[in-house]
This record gives structure tokens, sequence and C-alpha cells, in this order.
């Protein structure tokens, strides 16, 4: 599914393109409907960066079994385990 988002929105909001995929990615986060993983690729960053606006807003990182089973199989394919 692909949402669109007018640029009318984004002149609104003073906001970019960029900008608005981690304020939803966040938002998502908080409410616990993404992982870190999911939230951190929807916002187009790595997961380090994702943490790092997390903590510059005091937004704690639950981490829960998925996130490390994710984890486990994505370092697997990465060919590090």
């Amino acid at each position: 599914m692909s949402i669109i988002i007018p640029d009318e929105i984004l002149t609104i909001t003073r906001m970019t393109e960029a900008e608005m995929r981690q304020e939803i990615a966040v938002m998502l986060f908080q409410k616990e409907k993404l992982t870190l993983a999911q939230a951190s690729r929807f916002a187009l960053m790595n997961r380090i960066a994702f943490q790092h606006l997390l903590a510059s807003r005091q937004i704690s990182v639950h981490y829960d079994v998925e996130d490390f089973q994710e984890d486990i199989k994505n370092l697997r394919e990465m060919g590090r385990l």
C-alpha cells in the first residue's frame, strides 16, 4: 500500500518528506504499532540513528522478543552469525 501525502500538507506543516516519515514512524513506535526495526525502516533511517532521534525526544526504546528475533535473523542474513 502506498500513502500519498499532498505537497500542500508538507507546506502547511513546514516539513520535508523525510521529516514527515520520521514523525509518523515515531508516533507508530510510541503507540507500539511498529517495532524499533520496523519504525526505523519506515523512517528510512538506520536503527542507531532512529534510536538517537527517539532519545532526543526522551522516548524510551522498548526492545522485545520480536526485536531480538529480527536482530538474529538480520545477523544471520549478513553472515555475522
